[in-house]
């Protein structure tokens, strides 16, 4: 598989991490994080910080669990590494906050951790089935 199937593969996963990721922060999950972080929110999104990160997730888990799974064809191998990739990353990001801020939830942690994982094993799976799809 060249650079150009890559590209495409890459713009097809976009919709489909942000279609996932922003129902779960727009509205399953919207009162959890201002429930608990209202005190380290934002009073607006910065969009392009907010861009840059989705953009470069994008690519590593397509680097990282989707590409992997091509290789030796299966959805079961994206999903695991996709799940995996999801779970060190965000585990990285919730348990770094805990160690470091003052009043970082431990229920956020928690809960955040878990839906990296979801998300991230959805998303590569996804992103299999299209690649998948365009071979």
């Amino acid at each position: 598989m060249n650079a150009l199937f890559y590209l495409k593969l890459y713009l097809m996963t976009i919709p489909v991490f942000f279609a996932i990721d922003l129902l779960w922060l727009g509205v399953v999950a919207k009162n959890l994080y201002q429930k608990n972080l209202s005190h380290l929110l934002a009073p607006a999104v910065n969009w392009p910080a907010a861009l840059a990160f989705y953009f470069i997730y994008i690519a590593g888990i397509i680097l990282f669990a989707v590409r992997p799974a091509l290789a030796d064809p299966s959805v079961a191998r994206a999903a695991l590494w996709g799940a995996l990739f999801g779970f060190f990353t965000y585990a990285t990001y919730d348990l770094t906050n805990l160690a470091t801020l003052r009043d970082w939830p431990l229920r956020v942690v928690l809960v955040d951790i878990a839906w990296g994982t979801l998300l991230c094993a959805l998303v590569a799976s996804a992103s299999y089935l299209v690649g998948r799809w365009l071979t």
